[in-house]
């Protein structure tokens, strides 16, 4: 016989993670009223799943919300036990819904029906940006993605709230309060209006920068080495810092951050390795000011005793000592050191790349230090002459593809060079067709195989003109019309059907079509066509033009209007050229 049917639920509350329990029972009613009580204090039984059901939801298939609980019809589960608070967690860690609940709607033997009851978070129905300015309001909607039919979550809101006041820092708005409210859209059933109130206050403007620890470098060299980070102008100190009459004075913390690592820098720069920041600190000195505390420890300077290559055998010492520019004797100046070894453009480094080293590495290591002076060892490793293997392109939707490679540097097969690579992107940047704040040139070394790769990743961007003018002279109006193609291919002009829009394209070719008129009396047509790679094996350049004017009348309202001495019509074909001033009586 059937055992007495069942009605039961767990409900795991997000905090505490484990069944709701009132006591040591839960009571559930049954679809009879009955109201039967199950005890937690029993030992947990096995039962089979036998069925899912899922209500509370519309938006969502059913048999994604049964995977999101990791529960199959089929699958033993233990009741009170771990499965039934897993699946649970599983739905709040999605974030997606305000209430979970697991109920058996019926248990037969050790068969146990299931149904999962979803409540839902709201949609966003409408965004209101409240306090801020409309570039201010399309910046942060770019930023914070809160689009309609979205559906709102705390962590949504939370993230919201961070970036908007980050982004207003950034600004100089340190104290920006940000309030984030919902409220139920009438019109729509499950959906809510968010409204962003935003009160930027004032900006935050520094008082004062404090130095202490500072003997060996002045307020006001420290000052200087904070690029972003200044003092608001005051007169009675502008003998120690005119800088401050020109300079932004809003307090951002990122630029903090950077300046506080500009200050160590400007200490390594000038010799002193040791230095440290000990404490800083950022207190307001009123609502729309702050002082900031800096405390250094400087150390003692250091000087170089001596400089020795090690691990260079395709270079000799001497060689690399002169680019590196450094002397025993001299301030010991980390910054010029990392500059020489890799940064600058004839640094030591380039030497080795530019020759298909591309698995250098130069490791400067202070071997002795005495007193005050530091002897360094720079142990270069060398490695294998990387071959290029492949290049690839990524990006262009413009251009046929050899029409990209053939304006490269570097080529399969070629030695890696450095030089090549920076070459290849200057060439591709005049192209015109490809934006060049967006090259990121991507070299892929393979160690094992002494190989690379190289990705060019490119952003297309268009680059055809068209040039319209018009004006009003004494023969009428005067109208000009230009069209200038940058992105020709002359080869399938005879092809229709590889046409993008009205004309063939991807050669790079330009044709130039231009006409100029003022109706009755003056016509002007002109064509021209440039192939910067004539021949399509060297950068030869073919220019070929075609010009045509006519001129039809002369007008009326011109000639009355002006006096034959003046008149450069009239002077044409009038007498003082055809008549007697020319060929006498």
């Amino acid at each position: 016989m059937y055992k007495r049917i069942v009605l039961f639920f767990i409900f795991l509350g997000y905090a505490f993670g484990a069944f709701a329990q009132e006591s040591d029972t839960t009571k559930v009613e049954n679809e009879s009223g009955e109201v039967p009580v199950i005890s937690y204090s029993l030992s947990p039984k096995q039962y089979k799943i036998e069925d899912i059901k899922v209500t509370g939801v519309k938006n969502y298939d059913d048999f994604v919300l049964i995977g999101f609980s990791g529960l199959s019809v089929g699958d033993m589960i233990t009741v009170p036990g771990e499965e039934i608070t897993a699946a649970v967690n599983r739905f709040w860690k999605h974030g997606l819904f305000s209430d979970v609940k697991i109920l058996a709607s019926k248990i037969q033997d050790d068969k146990v029906w299931l149904e999962i009851k979803l409540k839902q978070r709201p949609r966003i129905s409408e965004v209101n940006y409240n306090g801020i300015k409309k570039g201010e309001r399309e910046d942060l909607e770019a930023k914070l993605n809160l689009k309609k039919g979205f559906q709102i979550t705390p962590n949504l809101i939370d993230r919201a709230k961070i970036v908007i006041q980050k982004f207003f820092d950034g600004k100089g708005f340190k104290n920006v309060d940000v309030q984030i409210v919902q409220k139920d859209d009438v019109s729509k059933e499950g959906e809510v209006i968010v409204d962003i109130n935003i009160d930027k206050n004032e900006k935050t403007k520094i008082n004062q920068i404090i130095f202490t620890g500072n003997s060996m470098l002045r307020d006001a060299d420290l000052k200087k080495a904070m690029k972003k980070t200044n003092e608001k102008f005051a007169w009675k100190r502008w003998k120690t810092s005119i800088k401050e009459m020109f300079s932004t004075k809003k307090f951002v913390t990122e630029e903090y951050e950077k300046d506080k690592k500009n200050i160590i820098d400007k200490y390594n720069e000038l010799g002193y390795r040791d230095a440290v920041l000990l404490a800083d600190s950022v207190i307001n000195h009123d609502e729309k000011t702050v002082d900031v505390y800096l405390s250094i420890s400087e150390g003692q300077k250091y000087y170089l005793k001596d400089i020795n290559f090690v691990g260079n055998t395709q270079y000799p010492t001497d060689q690399l000592m002169a680019i590196l520019g450094m002397k025993p004797g001299e301030v010991y100046n980390q910054k010029k050191l990392n500059e020489r070894l890799t940064t600058d453009d004839d640094a030591v480094s380039n030497i080795y790349y530019n020759n298909g080293y591309l698995f250098f590495g130069a490791d400067p290591v202070e071997v002795e230090v005495e007193n005050d002076s530091i002897a360094l060892e720079i142990r270069i490793q060398e490695g294998p002459q990387a071959t290029i293997n492949r290049i690839i392109i990524n990006g262009n939707d413009r251009l046929y593809e050899d029409i990209v490679r053939r304006e490269l540097r570097t080529k399969p097969g070629m030695l890696f060079s450095r030089e090549d690579l920076i070459r290849s992107v200057r060439e591709l940047a005049q192209m015109g067709h490809f934006d060049p704040e967006n090259m990121n040139p991507n070299p892929v070394p393979d160690a094992e195989n002494g190989t690379v790769d190289i990705q060019y990743n490119l952003v297309s961007k268009a680059n055809d003109q068209v040039e319209f003018s018009a004006g009003w002279g004494q023969t009428g109006v005067i109208g000009k019309l230009s069209l200038k193609f940058t992105n020709f291919s002359m080869k399938n002009f005879l092809n229709p059907s590889t046409y993008k829009g009205i004309i063939p394209q991807g050669e790079g070719q330009t044709l130039t079509l231009s006409g100029q008129t003022n109706g009755r009396y003056y016509q002007a047509y002109s064509i021209s066509f440039m192939d910067p790679w004539f021949g399509g094996k060297r950068p030869n350049t073919l220019s070929v033009s075609a010009y045509f004017s006519m001129q039809t009348d002369i007008s009326s309202n011109y000639l009355s209007s002006s006096s034959y001495g003046m008149n450069p019509y009239y002077g044409m074909y009038g007498n003082s050229m055809y008549g007697n001033s020319m060929y006498g009586n």
